[in-house]
């Protein structure tokens, strides 16, 4: 007796929400984590071409950590498209004027360049403080892979 190959679907899996607290925790480890509860990969159902993903809320985005010199050394750059519109920031200027945007950055590089990529970094919601507009959601407090 052959068995058939499980393939998930979107409508019959349960999303759930999980909160992240960013304080005092190394961008790069956060990020793997959240791009992991994305996809999905923490589930016994995660299809690689279907988003079983939850939801991810982070708190606290400001308290990310860099190791070593990399608030100095390490520059977002972007370009305006016209001759010298290269801009460059460092992250110590980056994480005081737009946290959430570091953590998001970290974790769009983790998932797939694919409309399925872009349709996994929607259920991201990165908040700068404690307060986060979601407690309708009851989101659980994740405590990495070992919880």
């Amino acid at each position: 007796m052959m068995q058939k190959t499980y393939q998930a679907k979107v409508d019959e899996l349960p999303r759930q929400w999980h909160l992240i607290d960013a304080s005092d925790q190394t961008l790069g480890r956060i990020a793997t984590q959240i791009a992991t509860l994305l996809r999905g990969k923490h589930k016994p159902q995660y299809t690689p071409h279907v988003d079983t993903g939850d939801f991810v809320i982070v708190i606290n985005a400001e308290k990310v950590r860099l190791t070593g010199n990399k608030l100095d050394s390490k520059h977002f750059h972007h370009h305006s498209g016209y001759p010298g519109g290269l801009h460059s920031e460092s992250y110590r200027h980056l994480i005081d004027r737009k946290p959430e945007f570091i953590i998001e950055k970290a974790v769009r590089g983790m998932l797939p360049y694919s409309p399925l990529g872009r349709a996994m970094r929607t259920k991201l919601k990165v908040y700068k403080g404690a307060v986060h507009p979601h407690a309708a959601q009851q989101p659980k407090l994740w405590k990495g892979h070992a919880a």
